[in-house]
C-alpha cells in the first residue's frame, strides 16, 4: 500500500482514471461491434450509418490516447473495405 500522502493520491487518481477509460473503451467496442453486425447482415444502409457513428468515436479514442492512432486507423480501414466490398456484391 501507498506510503506517502502523494503516492495515496496517486492510486486514488489511478482508480477514477481506469474507471473512466474503462467506460471509453467499452463505447468504442460497442460502436465497432454494432458495426460488424450490420454488415454481417448485409443491411448495407445500416452499415454506413452505424459505421458513420463509429469513426468519430474512433478519432476520439485515438486523440485522447485510449487506443493507439494506429490501430484507429486500421479499425477504419478494415471496417471501410468491409462496407466496400458489401456495395460491390
Amino acid at each position: 500500500m501507498a506510503n506517502s500522502a502523494q503516492a495515496r493520491k496517486r492510486a486514488r487518481q489511478a482508480l477514477k482514471r481506469r474507471a473512466h477509460n474503462r467506460t471509453l473503451r467499452s463505447r468504442l467496442r460497442t460502436h465497432l461491434k454494432n458495426t460488424s453486425k450490420a454488415i454481417a447482415s448485409g443491411d448495407l444502409e445500416a452499415a454506413r450509418t452505424a459505421f458513420g457513428q463509429a469513426v468519430p468515436v474512433l478519432d476520439r479514442m485515438a486523440r485522447k490516447g485510449i487506443i493507439h492512432k494506429n490501430k484507429a486507423a486500421r479499425h477504419k480501414q478494415r471496417l471501410n473495405a468491409r462496407i466496400r466490398a458489401l456495395a460491390n456484391g
